[in-house]
């Protein structure tokens, strides 16, 4: 049992210390679970871009697989508004992204997508048992969760954690988890 700010220090610690074969490894077994999902009925998918300098999971992998299998559902991506900690959602399209001021890439393009997001992959440092994640700690990720009724989809290189100690009430549970290893539901 450990509180988020002692995970957060730990698991970046473990995702900086991955050598390029083995975080190669994991995002193909990342990719392998993730194809595995039931997409019927799922129209739209919010993916969160992965910050490279933090090793998190390649989702333009997940992207390049959902576009060449699924080109109906509609690839949906934010940028950050780090006055509020809002996000704004817009079509993802590759040639569009610029890297921000926190290395995240973004969305250049104003036009916002005003559809309802069918499943949304969750950026996440760690997870534990009961399906609560642990992520960077401004909330951006529980404010968009909160106010939408979506399938929510944390992506993690690590198996579960026994549980997180500090969970606040304003923390959004995960539906189910991808990683290396399976796929865990709630």
């Amino acid at each position: 049992m450990a509180n988020k700010s002692t995970i957060r220090k730990e698991v970046l610690k473990q995702r900086t210390a991955l050598s390029d074969d083995e975080f190669l490894a994991l995002n193909q077994l990342l990719l392998a679970h993730f194809k595995t999902l039931d997409f019927s009925g799922v129209n739209s998918i919010h993916v969160f871009l992965p910050i490279v300098k933090k090793r998190e999971p390649d989702t333009l992998l997940l992207i390049d697989w959902l576009q060449q299998n699924y080109p109906h559902i509609h690839i949906v991506v934010s940028r950050s508004n780090f006055e509020d900690h809002s996000m704004s959602h817009h079509l993802f399209n590759k040639e569009d992204l610029k890297e921000n001021a926190y290395h995240i890439p973004e969305p250049q393009t104003t036009t916002v997508f005003e559809g309802k997001i069918d499943m949304v992959l969750v950026p996440l440092l760690a997870f534990d048992q009961k399906g609560y994640r642990v992520g960077y700690g401004k909330g951006f990720y529980d404010r968009f969760l909160s106010g939408i009724e979506t399938i929510k989809v944390g992506i993690s290189f690590f198996e579960p954690l026994e549980i997180i100690s500090d969970v606040h009430l304003n923390d959004i549970k995960l539906d189910l988890c991808v990683t290396p290893k399976q796929i865990y539901r709630w």
